[in-house]
């Protein structure tokens, strides 16, 4: 049967939500990572031939299911830190969601605006996608790649492209699906060119995957070895501040466990030391209360502060200790979490933060050097992701590039999301950090996942969800240039500046064959005309 297209307004609702949905399985936390494939398929057969406008509400009413199916503990968060009532937490949630799906939206728009002005559907596709996916602001980052994060034979090429590459070559496929969903509804006959791009980019993808994960696994076994050790504490959210005494004595006795293990250094998670302790006096604090109890070189998150004469300044911060205790740098989170460690707009209006009593009011750091792990080799540079800075790509680029570190170690505290999908979706986010720098990256967090994981992005050890424990791996001191650290996101904004140029410019449409010939006859008689001049006498 055939199918007019555009699609009426119902069936594209339809196809926009089934879109929306076939995303959040496909996510990790659910993971169901062959819907991947098809995920997309939804939505460009429902905004094929509709206008930008319409188009533009589709996509954020894709983008909007996805967010509130994945972000669902989005609102247990807003519950926990405002103390609001759960139908106004659901409502600001639902807002962010809603905004968060804009996202989708820009890529769908666009798409439409493009294609009213002639351009392919393929190629448009692509670059929309890449737009959205690079320039969107968002409050929580996601990428369509961290779909298929448990699958190394599909990521690879982030140390190419990021994850925005590796979401391209997934949307191949799912053009071509499209392609032929289209042909099959409209009694059409589907593009070639798009099925072919579609299964080449998978193949490549799958070619350059089995290179590089063989180069990759060989340099790892040649690379200098070090056994490191986590502690999970598994303190609850606000038992950290009510007790940090209790929170001391957890990790202390898990590193000891460690230091039996004949670990070399040993990893704490995000504000693992609740105390605020005056910038001035942290070393000397930090040697005789913590780290100078250990024995261990040691990575431990802190809360620092100082009193400028404006006000108090908090920073959220990790720091390195040798064996003895003593600091060896500091490095402070420069990205905050919203609600959680600032409200926004918060300094503008102060107010807020009545309204909003348990949110916490940090400042950013501003310095990107490593920190520094002492062995028996030697000092080794360690870049620190602290928090959510671990899912931002052009960040942890920039940190690499900075500090060439040996080794990315991400501290968290993601208790405050609960027994919820979110510190999976963290932890499949992260791992893409990896793959772009080749490089091991040591996880650990308050309450899980903590995590090693390796330059292939393969998951090689992980703590049980809200369990205090200590575990250990042995990994690698490693260097690696990849074509991601030099180029960055650099061609994707040029994809993001041709698809702004395709949704403003016509593409000149060639004459058809009739014209053609007419114009051809119109020039031919010109040109005779012009010779019987030139040779008259």
């Amino acid at each position: 049967m055939r199918i007019e297209i555009p699609l009426a307004k119902w069936p594209a609702v339809g196809c926009a939500i089934a879109c929306g949905l076939l995303y959040f399985l496909a996510f990790a936390g659910v993971d169901i990572w062959p819907l991947a494939f098809i995920a997309f398929v939804p939505l460009f057969v429902a905004i094929e031939g509709q206008t930008p406008k319409r188009a533009l509400w589709l996509g954020v009413l894709a983008g909007g299911t996805m967010n509130l199916a994945g972000f669902y503990w989005l609102i247990g968060m807003l519950q926990t830190f405002s103390g609001f009532p759960f139908v106004a937490c659901l409502f600001f949630a639902a807002v962010v969601c809603g905004y968060q799906g804009g996202r989708i939206g820009l890529m769908t728009w666009l798409y439409a605006r493009a294609r009213d002005r002639g351009w392919p559907r393929a190629p448009i596709a692509i670059i929309a996608f890449a737009a959205s996916e690079l320039v969107y602001p968002l409050l929580f980052p996601w990428y369509f790649a961290a779909t298929v994060h448990g699958v190394p034979a599909l990521t690879q090429t982030a140390d190419l492209g990021g994850p925005i590459l590796v979401g391209v070559v997934l949307l191949g496929v799912n053009l071509a699906e499209t392609e032929l969903v289209l042909a099959k509804l409209t009694n059409g006959t589907p593009n070639r060119r798009v099925l072919a791009g579609g299964t080449l980019g998978l193949g490549l993808a799958l070619v350059y995957a089995a290179i590089r994960i063989h180069g990759v696994d060989a340099k790892c076994a040649k690379a200098e070895q070090v056994r490191v050790g986590i502690v999970q504490g598994n303190m609850g959210l606000f038992q950290k501040r009510e007790d940090p005494g209790e929170g001391l004595r957890r990790h202390l006795r898990l590193t000891q466990e460690l230091k039996k293990r004949g670990v070399d250094f040993v990893v704490w998670s995000e504000s693992s030391v609740t105390y605020s302790v005056a910038e001035k006096s942290a070393s000397s604090f930090m040697q005789a209360n913590v780290a100078g109890r250990t024995g261990i070189p040691m990575i431990f998150g802190a809360v620092l502060y100082r009193r400028d004469p404006d006000r108090a300044r908090y920073f959220n911060t990790a720091i390195s200790t040798d064996e003895h205790g003593k600091m060896t740098a500091r490095y402070d989170k420069h990205y905050l979490l919203a609600f959680g460690e600032y409200l926004p707009f918060g300094d503008t209006f102060p107010i807020l933060y009545q309204w909003s009593p348990n949110s916490g009011k940090f400042s950013s750091g501003v310095a990107l050097d490593p920190l520094l792990v002492q062995t028996a080799s030697g000092t080794h540079k360690v870049s620190v992701l602290v928090c959510y800075e671990d899912i931002l790509p052009g960040f942890t680029r920039d940190a690499v590039n900075h500090a060439d570190p040996e080794m990315l170690v991400n501290m968290t505290n993601d208790a405050w999301f609960g027994d919820t999908l979110e510190p999976w979706q963290h932890l499949a986010l992260a791992e893409f950090r990896a793959i772009e720098h080749r490089r091991y990256l040591v996880r650990g967090t308050n309450s899980g996942i903590s995590a090693v994981v390796d330059p292939v992005g393969r998951l090689i050890a992980k703590s049980h969800p809200f369990e205090s424990e200590a575990i250990d791996m042995s990994v690698r001191w490693l260097h690696a240039t990849t074509l991601y650290e030099i180029w960055g996101d650099f061609p994707w904004y040029l994809a993001t500046v041709a698809a702004i140029a395709a949704a403003f410019m016509r593409k000149k449409m060639p004459l058809p064959p009739s014209e053609k010939s007419e114009t051809t006859k119109e020039a031919a008689k010109k040109d005779a005309a012009a010779d019987a001049v030139t040779t008259a006498p």
